[in-house]
């Protein structure tokens, strides 16, 4: 695959249904890691050397949230400065993804790639990008810039986010008869946002189709049959094109 040096920005929502590359790098990034380390005093006599002492202690703790903040303009036209293989969409195109991104409350993805970037946006595929997390959006201004009519001057302010859920345990009997509870790896995290609804694409589409699909889990069909007082007879068989479905959102 070609591959280009280039530097660029670009935010997706919904695992990438949606997404757009930002048409003016901004000037500067501003990214903010923070760590979050607490401080004790240690009263009496420490140990023999410096790293041991008694008196002030600083005990370091898992690292705060990425920040990231930066500054361009959303352009109403081609200007030299407009990064070159982008596809330039009217200025409220974007505000309106963004405002849609927002009330989703739904995570984006944002990614900074500042060395060199495999052409294939859409398939994911990128190699040494700087930053690539998904995020929520907290702040988002703009305004329309004096004097040059159409285009939107906007700061944008992101937040990494850290998909959490509970862990599985299971109960393991070792060999000397010990019981012990072992904490199963979380599953991959799931950054497509789940419809309410679905709507049935050809007749026979099965539920557990629909559970595969939507859900992650063909096991959850059932969940998806009791949902919608669906008899058994058609859990099996199939449905026709055009039945919409509840989808569970737990």
């Amino acid at each position: 695959m070609a591959e280009e040096q280039e530097y660029g920005i670009y935010l997706s929502w919904n695992n990438q249904a949606e997404s757009f590359q930002i048409p003016v790098n901004p000037e500067s990034i501003e990214v903010k890691e923070q760590g979050q380390g607490k401080t004790y005093n240690i009263v009496g006599k420490g140990g023999g050397t410096d790293e041991t002492r008694a008196g002030e202690v600083n005990v370091i703790q898992s690292p705060k949230l990425k920040e990231v903040t930066f500054s361009s303009i959303f352009p109403s036209q081609y200007y030299p400065f407009v990064n070159s293989n982008v596809s330039l969409f009217v200025p409220m195109h974007y505000i309106n993804l963004i405002r849609k991104w927002m009330e989703s409350k739904h995570p984006i993805r944002f990614i900074f790639a500042g060395s060199y970037k495999a052409l294939a946006f859409a398939a994911g595929k990128y190699k040494f990008s700087d930053l690539n997390f998904p995020a929520s959006i907290e702040s988002f201004e703009w305004k329309e810039v004096a004097g040059s009519p159409g285009d939107i001057e906007y700061t944008l302010k992101l937040k990494e986010y850290v998909f959490y859920s509970a862990r599985r345990v299971t109960v393991v009997t070792q060999e000397n008869g010990e019981t012990v509870l072992v904490q199963q790896p979380p599953d991959r995290p799931d950054e497509r946002v789940r419809p309410e609804t679905y709507t049935l694409r050809r007749d026979g589409e099965s539920l557990m189709e629909v559970a595969k699909r939507l859900l992650g889990n063909d096991g959850r069909a059932r969940e998806i049959q009791k949902l919608n007082n669906i008899p058994e007879d058609k859990f099996y068989l199939g449905l026709p094109a055009g039945t919409v479905l509840k989808i569970p959102q737990n």
